[in-house]
């Protein structure tokens, strides 16, 4: 993995572990809020000193509903965890398409459909095709390959160097088409963590003014401020952990096709180049010298 792969993964770290000190922050804050805000338990009262009259008053039962963050009902998630959740449900279609696209366009047998080339390379090392022949093949196929293959036969007849470079050129080209749409996954493995960092800051502005307002502290009002900064932060993660896992994947698989098909370039240009063909030239000349002495 190259040295910027490795700088953009450090930047996302240190912004997941911004975001759980966060988190931690407003947990410990949220526990020290209903911590001073419950009342003291009701202190038992007798009536009589005497034996058959003594009773004890019962602490009244705490009338507030429990609250709960919701975790499978779809519409209760997006309303408490306000309008950023919905850019982060956009994140996660962006990275379902994607992935899809991703997945069919990098298929090997798309890249380097294997009738092709090895049809191709023999018909080379037989002699069966001359430049037009083989471009034309190329451009039929039209995969990742054949481009690379046709660089190379437009170098046809040259110097081994200069069909090198031909092979060197076009797989350039050929590797920003495979890399095309890699910078989605990233960008939302970035963006992702954003989000809901801003949604956990919204939830902790929301409980701040809660604890702080002139009625006191209001533990639904609480408790939906901190509803409101987890599910934002367990959204931004949940999309952004499988984008960062896709894009190192995709980058792994584009990196094997790249060298594969460089290898089957270099075939193709030690075939075609112009010390190959002289030699090739010699070598069928000489049973024909031969025969004709």
């Amino acid at each position: 993995m190259t040295s910027s792969i490795k700088n953009k993964f450090n930047t996302q770290a240190i912004f997941s572990l911004l975001m759980l000190a966060l988190l931690a922050w407003i947990i410990d804050g949220a526990n020290r809020a209903f911590a001073e805000g419950k009342p003291a338990a009701t202190a038992e009262k007798n009536v009589s000193l005497a034996p058959g009259d003594a009773t004890v008053d019962k602490p009244e039962a705490n009338s507030t509903p429990a609250y709960s963050i919701p975790t499978s009902n779809v519409r209760r998630i997006f309303q408490e965890a306000g309008p950023l959740m919905y850019a982060i449900a956009l994140c996660s279609i962006l990275v379902v398409a994607f992935f899809l696209e991703r997945m069919v366009g990098l298929r090997r047998s798309r890249v380097i459909p294997r009738p092709f080339v090895k049809r191709f390379l023999k018909q080379l090392a037989a002699g069966e095709l001359d430049r037009e022949q083989a471009l034309e093949l190329c451009r039929e196929n039209g995969s990742p390959v054949a481009q690379v293959f046709a660089g190379a036969v437009r170098k046809w007849g040259r110097p081994g160097v200069e069909v090198e470079q031909g092979v060197i050129d076009s797989g350039e080209r050929a590797t920003h088409g495979l890399r095309r749409y890699l910078r989605v996954f990233y960008g939302v493995a970035t963006v992702g963590p954003l989000l809901g960092l801003m949604g956990t800051v919204l939830g902790m502005i929301g409980t701040f003014n809660t604890i702080a307002g002139p009625d006191g502290q209001g533990r639904a009002e609480l408790a939906g401020g901190i509803a409101q900064a987890l599910l934002n932060t367990a959204g931004g993660l949940a999309v952004a952990i499988p984008a960062s896992i896709l894009y190192v994947y995709f980058v792994s698989r584009v990196d094997r096709l790249i060298i594969d098909i460089d290898e089957l370039g270099q075939q193709v240009a030690n075939a075609i180049s112009a010390e190959e063909l002289t030699e090739r030239e010699k070598k069928s000349a000489a049973p024909r010298a031969r025969r004709a002495a």
